[in-house]
């Protein structure tokens, strides 16, 4: 199954979604599916992936495992940020009146599906 696929069926499945896209581990995109100007969305993903790569090198000093996601809020959207192994990593836009939970599933669902894209 093809990136843009995963991205769209992703973005579709979370009320509010508006993008999600595949980088890897330099910030340099793979594939994108949005509902806005994709040049903005290759540098969300990259800023993303900078706070992410810290988020990393901090918790690989302390004993509490991987980095599974995160979810960062900022005035009126909410940035889903998702580790696809090592090398890659997922980004998914959405309004802040979106539901977290929903959106943290269906992500760690697309992820599962990238990896073995990967892979």
């Amino acid at each position: 199954m093809p990136f843009k696929t995963i991205l769209q069926e992703l973005v579709d499945a979370v009320p509010g979604a508006t993008g999600a896209i595949l980088a890897d581990w330099e910030g340099e995109a793979v594939e994108q599916y949005c509902h806005f100007d994709e040049f903005e969305m290759k540098v969300i993903g990259a800023h993303k992936g900078i706070i992410l790569n810290r988020l990393r090198e901090l918790h690989d000093a302390l004993p509490v495992g991987e980095v599974e996601d995160l979810m960062i809020a900022a005035g009126s959207q909410r940035h889903l940020v998702a580790p696809v192994g090592p090398d890659y990593f997922l980004v998914m836009t959405m309004a802040r009146s979106s539901l977290p939970a929903l959106a943290q599933r269906m992500a760690r669902l697309a992820v599962d599906r990238l990896k073995k894209e990967i892979c």
